[in-house]
């Protein structure tokens, strides 16, 4: 048995019956390996094998997201600092070739290195359930949308008066009536089969709405107990909240500061620079469904936002490209989300808007026309249903200077 002094580090190469762990003393000398089963007891096992030869510095293991997700857990709960590594190097890997072993004092060195300093996600709270509940919701979108797509192609080669009933309709009254239809015939009879197999499709349709509206509430109900100010941001709904939570995970302190969610949400900017030109690009890196959910954002932003609406014509007018604005528009968003998940802010209160314009006996439709925005959008500002604070500061003072007496 090796001295307490001795400070190790172990690398595990993980699999879906079995881990491999290799440890190696803090000069990268090899101490051992063993292969463990990814039960329980070889988990207990592995902990006791690792902290067995000395003071562990650090434990890089390979896929904490998947097969390694539960090692990772066990580790840390018993106070070990968990690093996550990457696939081996191919080029080296074809060199040296690959074995369990190989892989497993690979990532024990990678640590050593400085090439592994990744901290996985936590996976053990409310974040990890939001994941695993859009998981579920992403599949019945495209459960969804292949059903609709096949009642659609159904209908093109459906006789006549089947095409004339029912293609005319919109989507969503189109799969209430085939649901609400009652085929009679024979199975042998082509038009009955058709109805009949509409019917079945829409029916599924419709369970699979019914399945991504409770999906929705129940990410809902997590946001506000969770993270009940990210909403507040303009732009950010459920689904963008969701997903950017899920890219941080549920230990935050693992990013240390904004750069670095920039960078894992791919939109860091690159320099792509080349002789008397100096210019960034967009990022191709990151965690791409992030980068999508930053991209609705701005795309909001840039439909109803005073404030980003005047920003896209003052680049615009400076010769920048719309791809360009919009990477500057997505970097400003994300580190705008990241302040707000790391410390939360609460969003303007408003609600003093509505009585003061009540009190001077001016309309919805007045308020609108005179600050040239819809009065729907007025109406959503002072319920707290909108969140845009150049519009609602412009309201405010708007309804301050009529109630103000003009001095003779």
């Amino acid at each position: 048995m090796a001295s307490e002094t001795t400070k190790v580090i172990a690398g595990i190469d993980t699999h879906a019956d079995t881990h491999h762990v290799a440890i190696i003393n803090e000069h990268g000398k090899p101490l051992g390996d063993r292969e463990f089963l990814a039960v329980g007891s070889g988990y207990r096992k592995i902990v006791d094998f690792i902290t067995g030869h000395g003071a562990v510095l650090a434990i890089g293991v390979e896929g904490t997201g998947t097969y390694g997700a539960e090692l990772a857990r066990i580790l840390r709960s018993n106070g070990l600092s968990v690093l996550e590594v990457n696939r081996p190097n191919r080029a080296a890997r074809r060199l040296k070739g690959k074995s369990d072993p190989l892989d497993a004092y690979q990532a024990a060195q990678s640590v050593l290195d400085g090439r592994s300093k990744a901290i996985p996600k936590a996976k053990d709270g409310p974040v990890e359930c939001l994941r695993i509940l859009r998981a579920g919701r992403t599949s019945a979108v495209k459960a969804r949308t292949a059903a609709i797509n096949q009642i659609k192609s159904l209908l093109v080669s459906a006789p006549d008066k089947l095409r004339a009933k029912y293609r005319s309709l919109g989507t969503a009254s189109m799969l209430t009536a085939l649901q609400r239809a009652r085929p009679a015939g024979h199975v042998a009879d082509p038009d009955y089969v058709c109805m009949l197999t509409l019917k079945s499709l829409a029916t599924r349709c419709q369970a699979l709405n019914a399945e991504i509206a409770a999906t929705d509430a129940a990410l809902q109900e997590i946001l506000d107990t969770y993270a009940p100010m990210l909403c507040d941001l303009p732009g950010v709904g459920t689904e963008v909240a969701s997903q950017l939570l899920v890219t941080v995970g549920d230990n935050p302190d693992r990013l240390e500061n904004e750069a670095q969610f920039a960078s894992l949400v791919g939109v860091a900017p690159v320099p792509a620079s080349s002789g008397k030109t100096t210019r960034h690009r967009l990022s191709r890196g990151g965690d791409r469904n992030a980068n999508h959910a930053l991209y609705q954002v701005v795309l909001v932003r840039m439909a109803s936002c005073r404030r980003t609406k005047d920003y896209v014509a003052k680049r615009t007018a400076e010769g920048k490209s719309k791809r360009e604005i919009m990477r500057c528009l997505k970097r400003y968003a994300a580190r705008e989300i990241y302040r707000q998940i790391t410390n939360p802010q609460a969003a303007p209160n408003n609600s003093d808007l509505r009585p003061m314009r009540v009190t001077l006996g001016c309309t919805i439709t007045t308020a609108a026309s005179e600050l040239g925005q819809w009065p729907s959008k007025i109406s959503l500002l002072e319920r707290g249903m909108l969140r845009d604070d150049h519009l609602a500061k412009t309201y405010r003072q708007w309804l301050k200077e009529r109630t103000t007496p003009v001095p003779v």
